[in-house]
């Protein structure tokens, strides 16, 4: 009797799904990092090497025209100790990040810290990596 087996297991492998995989996933992570945009404005950030380990709850930013903005918010700088107290009401550890550009005098960033001291607000002073 001649039996023979006719179903035969084709010992080849197929790559073209995986790679469809590969560049959907690239494709994916290349269009959300593009989304991200932790600072909206264009601030030249001194450099340092040292991180901290805080979460800020709100960012007070300062550009090189010496405006003042809570978060993306123009705030003018006589209504800057207010609109922060209102912010951070509720909250049990309070913690700013300040934005400054590198040509802002420490004049300016002397201001925000005398009121993040007064109202007893924690202060993150932001930076660029190395």
């Amino acid at each position: 009797m001649g039996l023979k087996s006719r179903n035969k297991v084709n010992a080849s492998f197929s790559m073209s799904s995986m790679t469809d995989i590969v560049f959907l996933l690239l494709i994916f992570f290349m269009v959300t990092s593009t989304l991200i945009s932790p600072n909206a404005l264009k601030l030249l950030l001194p450099k340092s090497k040292n991180q901290t380990a805080a979460r800020p709850i709100t960012t007070v930013s300062i550009d090189k025209d010496y405006n003042f903005y809570i978060e993306k918010v123009p705030v003018p700088f006589n209504l800057l100790e207010s609109k922060l107290r209102q912010k951070l009401a509720n909250e049990e550890e309070p913690c700013i990040s300040l934005h400054v550009d590198q040509s802002v005098p420490m004049k300016q960033v002397v201001k925000v810290m005398n009121i993040a001291k007064k109202n007893k607000f924690k202060l993150i002073l932001a930076t660029r990596g190395k």
